[in-house]
């Protein structure tokens, strides 16, 4: 999705359960390549990444993952 000239993703995350796991998602979504900036929401379980290229959703999932977490759905 199209967002003033970026791309917006929002992923949703399965096992945060508090603002740590809240910031260490956020960490971890904005060191992948070409994210611009990632907010992080513990009551939806989401995360809504701005970009200015297209982020490959594997390159999403790694990243998240890596973090210790699991990724349920990407839209």
């Amino acid at each position: 999705m199209f967002f003033k000239g970026k791309i917006k993703k929002t992923v949703h995350v399965e096992g945060m359960t508090c603002q740590h796991c809240v910031e260490h998602v956020k960490s971890a979504l904005e060191s992948i390549e070409g994210v611009s900036s990632a907010k992080v929401d513990l009551n939806s379980k989401t995360a809504v990444i701005k970009s200015s290229a297209e982020i490959n959703n594997s390159d999403i999932e790694a990243a998240v993952k890596d973090a210790g977490y699991e990724v349920k759905g990407i839209e």
